[in-house]
């Protein structure tokens, strides 16, 4: 089981997001959002930040790091070269068992909410979609679908209408916006209706975006 991070908006919550930081961070990235977060509508939510296992990461000269799978040079420029399948896996399945507990914890799967930011927005999309039991949302920043050739037979009709949020900094230079705009066309040509944002920022989160953030968790969660 991961380590994590736990915060809870009310006694005795009814729903959870799990939520994923990027490459290199840990859990404690995105613990001060949640005090920004409008969720004045929202049900009592356990917020959960995983920590990622620490492995080398090829695009930084094998240093070992947080990262819940190893990125290689030219992984971020759109061309055909797999993911790392086995950390992205294996990822999955750590997301898989973290879902299991709040199950477990009395929350429904159906109240929770995967939530990642870069390389987390990319196994947030990956897990949530794949999931075989309706979830309450997605939501994926600053991100792409990793391992997308193998999307189409391994989606799950459970999560096929689930509320997708996904937004992009227009001057990204870490992962290019083509990338994420790319991963939305590809759910839109397959069926899904994701909410797309764009902000004039860089590989980050905005104002503006935080705003957004919390006033679709509140309806995703209701």
């Amino acid at each position: 089981m991961l380590e994590t991070i736990e915060l809870e908006t009310k006694p005795n919550p009814t729903a959870a997001v799990i939520w994923m930081h990027g490459l290199g961070a840990d859990g404690n990235d995105f613990v001060p959002i949640v005090n920004e977060l409008d969720l004045a509508g929202a049900p009592g939510i356990r917020f959960i930040f995983p920590h990622a296992p620490t492995r080398p990461v090829t695009i930084n000269n094998g240093y070992v790091m947080r990262a819940w799978y190893d990125i290689a040079f030219g992984d971020l420029e759109g061309n055909t070269r797999k993911a790392d399948e086995k950390g992205v896996r294996e990822s999955q399945a750590q997301i898989g068992q973290l879902i299991e507990r709040e199950n477990s914890r009395g929350i429904a799967t159906k109240k929770i909410v995967l939530a990642g930011f870069s390389q987390g927005g990319a196994i947030a999309l990956h897990t949530g979609l794949r999931y075989p039991e309706t979830l309450a949302g997605v939501m994926a920043l600053s991100t792409y679908m990793p391992l997308a050739e193998s999307f189409a037979l391994e989606a799950t009709p459970a999560n096929a209408r689930t509320p997708l949020f996904m937004a992009h900094g227009t001057h990204d230079p870490v992962v290019p916006y083509a990338m994420g705009s790319s991963s939305r066309e590809r759910l839109q040509q397959a069926g899904y209706a994701p909410e797309w944002h764009e902000y004039p920022m860089q590989h980050s989160v905005c104002l503006e975006e935080v705003a957004d953030i919390g006033r679709w968790l509140t309806g995703a969660l209701a």
